[in-house]
C-alpha cells in the first residue's frame, strides 16, 4: 500500500488523469453525462497547453520534437468531440513518461548498488581511538589510519616511520614505492602489508569513492548520440503523420479521420526506446563491473575497430612475481627461497608477498624468525634457526657480505639479493607477469570486430616486444612519453579507437581516444576522470565485455526504435481508412508504447549474462575434465 502511494505521488499527472476519468464515470452514472465532455475536454486542453509551452521552448532552442503531434492530436480529438480519446491521449502522454521514468529507475538499479559497495570510509585517529568517518569528511591535518591493502583516501604525508605503497595505478611503475616519515603519499595508492598513519594534506575530492559518485552522476545524466538521432526522426515522422492525417481527412471529408490518424502517431516510441535501451546498457555494464559515462560511449564501443593498451597494470598484473632463482656459493635453490620467504614474512614490501607465495606454491615450509627487522627502502634482516639472513637491495646486502656480486637481468626484471651468515648466497629475479586472460581478451575483441591492436608503453622496446609476441598484439610503440601516446592514437586510421590504461601517465591518451577505458580497481583516480569508462575490478576481460554490451545495446535500441516506427505507421495507415476509431486507436498506441519499452529493457541483459555465465562455467568444467591429472 505504501509503495502504491509513493508511486501515485511520484507520477501525479497519471494519478490526476485517472482521477479525472473516474470523475467522468461517476458523472455519467449519476445522470450528469452532459458534464463529462466539458470535464474531459477542458482537462485535455489544459494538458495540451502545458505541453505546448514546453514544445515552444524546445523550438526556440532549435529542437523539433514529437510534442507537436501530441498537442495536435489532443486538440483535434477535443474539436471533433472524441473527448474519451482525448483523455486517453493525455493518459498515453503522462503514462508514457511515467513508464519511461520507472523503466529508467529499474535499469539504473545496478548503478545505484555500486555506491553501496564503494569504499566510503576513512579511519581518523581521535583522542587515542579510531573513528570511522565518510571519506568526504576528511580535512587537511586529520591523522588517518590506513590498514594493510587499503586504498589511501586522500593526498597525505606519511606519519609512520616507513611504508610500502603500490603506486602503479598512478605512475605506471610496477615496483612499489618505499616511503619514510615525511614523504608524500598519493591518494589512490594501495598500502602494503603494514598498517600506517598518515596526515591528510587535502580533501577526498580525488578519492576513488568521489570519482565513482561523479561517474555515476555523469552516466545517469548523459544522452547518447543515437538518442539525438532518434530525435531527428521527429521532423520527417511529424511531417509524414500530419500529411497522412490531412490526406485521410481530404479524401473522406470527415475531420474525425484526421484525429484518428494522429492518435496513433503520438507519442512515437522514438521518445522512449533509445533512452531506456541505453540506460539499460549502462546498467548492464555496471553490473559487470564497468562504469560507462554515457550512452554515446556504448555507441562508440559498438563500432570500435582498434584497441590500444598500456602495458604495466593493464596487460600485466602490475605486481612483480618470482621468475628465477640464482643460488651461489653452494646454496640450493629451494633452500635459498625458503630462507628468503621466511625472512620476508616480516617485511611489508610487495616483493615480500611474491617470495612468500612462490615458496608456498613449491611446498616449502616457512620458519619463524628468532628476531627480525626491516630497514625502510633497503631490505630485511632476520635470524632464522641460528642463521643470519639478509634480503634486499644489492648495496644493503653487500654491506654485510663483501663477496656479493651483481647479477645480469633482462628488461623488465629486478633482482633481490641474499646474504646468509655474512656470505653471498645468490639472487632472485622478479618480473611483472602478463595477465592470464590477456590473450583471451584480445581473441574475444577480434571476434567482436576489433581486429587491430596496439601496445603503448614507456618500457624498453625489448620488454614490450616480448609481451606483445606472447599475447598477439599486432603493433608496438615502446619508450613513449604521455605526449607520444596521444600522437600515436591520433594517427590511427581505423576508428573508433579504444584506449585501455590504468594510471595518471595514461590520462592524456585516455582523454584523446574515442573511448578511454581506465582500469580503476586500484584507485586510478586521474585515469578514471579522463576516461569514458572505468573497469572497477582488476580484470582486463571486462574490456571485451564492454564492447559486447555496447554492440548489444545499440542493436536493441535501433531494433526497438524501428519496431515502434513500423507498428505506428502500419496502424496509422489502417486508421486512415476509418477502420480504427479514435478511442480504440489511443488504446492501441498505449500498447505499442508499452511493447517498445519492454523491447528496450532487454538491454539490461540479465538473462544474456546469466546464459553466458552458465556457458563459461560449462566450458571451464569441460577443460578441467580433459586436463591431465
Amino acid at each position: 500500500m505504501a509503495r502504491t502511494l509513493r508511486l501515485a505521488v511520484r507520477y501525479r499527472l497519471v494519478t490526476l488523469t485517472i482521477a479525472i476519468g473516474v470523475i467522468g464515470i461517476i458523472l455519467a452514472v449519476s445522470g450528469a453525462a452532459a458534464a463529462v465532455p466539458w470535464v474531459f475536454g477542458l482537462y485535455a486542453l489544459a494538458i495540451a497547453a502545458w505541453q505546448a509551452v514546453g514544445m515552444v521552448r524546445d523550438m526556440l532552442r532549435g529542437h523539433w520534437g514529437l510534442d507537436i503531434l501530441a498537442v495536435t492530436a489532443i486538440v483535434a480529438t477535443v474539436l471533433v468531440g472524441e473527448y474519451i480519446a482525448a483523455l486517453l491521449v493525455v493518459l498515453m502522454l503522462t503514462g508514457g513518461e511515467a513508464l519511461e521514468d520507472y523503466a529508467s529507475r529499474r535499469a539504473k538499479r545496478e548503478l545505484d548498488a555500486l555506491l553501496t559497495r564503494a569504499p566510503q570510509l576513512a579511519h581518523r585517529m581521535q583522542d587515542d581511538h579510531i573513528v570511522d568517518i565518510r571519506a568526504d569528511e576528511v580535512r587537511p591535518g586529520d591523522v588517518l589510519l590506513v590498514r594493510p591493502s587499503e586504498i589511501v583516501p586522500v593526498d597525505a604525508t606519511l606519519s609512520s616511520v616507513e611504508a610500502s605503497m603500490d603506486e602503479s595505478s598512478i605512475t605506471g611503475e610496477s615496483v612499489p614505492a618505499e616511503k619514510v616519515a615525511g614523504d608524500q603519499v598519493l591518494s589512490g595508492s594501495v598500502n602494503g602489508q603494514l598498517a600506517v598513519e598518515i596526515i591528510a594534506s587535502a580533501t577526498a575530492a580525488d578519492s576513488q569513492y568521489q570519482q565513482i559518485v561523479a561517474l555515476v552522476a555523469e552516466a545517469a545524466d548523459s544522452k547518447a548520440p543515437v538518442v539525438r538521432l532518434a530525435d531527428r526522426y521527429a521532423v520527417p515522422f511529424t511531417v509524414f503523420s500530419l500529411a497522412l492525417a490531412g490526406v485521410a481527412w481530404w479524401l473522406s471529408g470527415d475531420p474525425v479521420r484526421f484525429a484518428e490518424v494522429l492518435v496513433l502517431a503520438t507519442p512515437c516510441p522514438l521518445l522512449i526506446a533509445a533512452p531506456v535501451a541505453f540506460i539499460g546498457g549502462m546498467s548492464r555494464a555496471a553490473r559487470n563491473g564497468v562504469i560507462v559515462k554515457g550512452g554515446g560511449v556504448l555507441e562508440q564501443l559498438a563500432g570500435a575497430k582498434t584497441a590500444v593498451f598500456d602495458k604495466t597494470g593493464t596487460l600485466t598484473y602490475g605486481a612483480p612475481t618470482l621468475v628465477a632463482i640464482r643460488p651461489e656459493n653452494g646454496f640450493g635453490a629451494d633452500e635459498l627461497l625458503g630462507l628468503v620467504a621466511s625472512a620476508e614474512q616480516y617485511s611489508s614490501h610487495v616483493l615480500a608477498a611474491s617470495m612468500i607465495d612462490a615458496a608456498r606454491s613449491r611446498g616449502i615450509r616457512l620458519t619463524e624468525a628468532d628476531r627480525a627487522s626491516e630497514q625502510a627502502t633497503n631490505g630485511v634482516q632476520a635470524s632464522i634457526e641460528g642463521r643470519e639472513v639478509v634480503v634486499g637491495k644489492f648495496t644493503f646486502v653487500a654491506d654485510r657480505a663483501p663477496d656479493a656480486a651483481r647479477t645480469t637481468i633482462a628488461a623488465g626484471e629486478l633482482a633481490v639479493y641474499v646474504a646468509i651468515d655474512g656470505r653471498f648466497a645468490g639472487s632472485l629475479l622478479a618480473s611483472d607477469r602478463v595477465r592470464d586472460n590477456a590473450k583471451a581478451t584480445l581473441d574475444r575483441l577480434d571476434e567482436l570486430g576489433v581486429h587491430e591492436t596496439m601496445m603503448l608503453t614507456g618500457d624498453a622496446q625489448a620488454t614490450a616486444d616480448h609481451i606483445a609476441a606472447e599475447i598477439g598484439i599486432t603493433s608496438v610503440r615502446a619508450e613513449c612519453l604521455p605526449a607520444d601516446k596521444v600522437h600515436e592514437v591520433a594517427a590511427i586510421a581505423k576508428r573508433p579507437v579504444i584506449m585501455v590504461g590504468d594510471g595518471v601517465n595514461d590520462a592524456p591518451v585516455l582523454a584523446a581516444a574515442d573511448v578511454g577505458i581506465a582500469m580503476g580497481a586500484k584507485g586510478a583516480t586521474a585515469a578514471s576522470e579522463s576516461a569514458d569508462a572505468v573497469i572497477l575490478v582488476d580484470d582486463i576481460s571486462r574490456t571485451a565485455k564492454a564492447v559486447e554490451i555496447g554492440r548489444d545495446t545499440v542493436h536493441i535500441a535501433l531494433q526497438s526504435i524501428w519496431l515502434g516506427i513500423i507498428v505506428s505507421v502500419a496502424l496509422m495507415i489502417v486508421a486512415a481508412f476509418g477502420l480504427i476509431p479514435a478511442t480504440a486507436g489511443a488504446l492501441l498506441q498505449e500498447v505499442v508504447d508499452l511493447a517498445t519499452i519492454l523491447a528496450a529493457l532487454r538491454a539490461i541483459g540479465v538473462r544474456r549474462d546469466e546464459k553466458a555465465a552458465v556457458q563459461s562455467s560449462a566450458a571451464e568444467a569441460t577443460s578441467h575434465s580433459r586436463s591431465p591429472r
